[in-house]
């Protein structure tokens, strides 16, 4: 069964928003918001894009090893959705005036973003040698 599908569509959704995201910053927000506001802004648009890259990235391996008949699970999906999601969401949510107690919540999505990284090494390292069993 390949389930990369729905996590190439989220890369997809992540890497538009973040481009959107970077240049409502570059162009509707210059003059308007502070320079720490639209420093959280291209922390998270930045991000944003490295994680949709990571999630294309990891969709297709999880792709190629489903072919292999290898199931990688859906950690890392999850971890750098999720991730993003809490990390450059707290980051706009803030630039736009939310209250900056959101500050407090941003390190939960580096935290997933940083296991999901891990959790893809791990899985790497644990494809390097041939498949066991039948």
């Amino acid at each position: 069964m390949n389930n990369s599908g729905p996590w190439i569509s989220i890369s997809a959704l992540l890497g538009a928003t973040s481009v959107i995201m970077g240049a409502f910053a570059a162009h509707g927000l210059e003059n308007r918001v502070d320079e720490k506001a639209l420093g959280w802004i291209k922390t998270g648009a930045q991000y944003q894009m490295f994680h949709a890259l990571a999630i294309l990235g990891w969709a297709l391996w999880l792709q190629s090893s489903q072919s292999h008949g290898r199931d990688l699970g859906t950690l890392p999906g999850w971890g750098f959705t999720l991730g993003t999601l809490i990390f450059s969401g707290t980051l706009y949510a803030m630039s736009f005036g939310a209250p900056r107690w959101l500050g407090a919540i941003t390190p939960i999505g580096g935290t997933l973003l940083i296991a999901a990284w891990l959790i893809m090494g791990w899985q790497a390292a644990g494809q390097a040698g041939p498949k066991s069993g039948p």
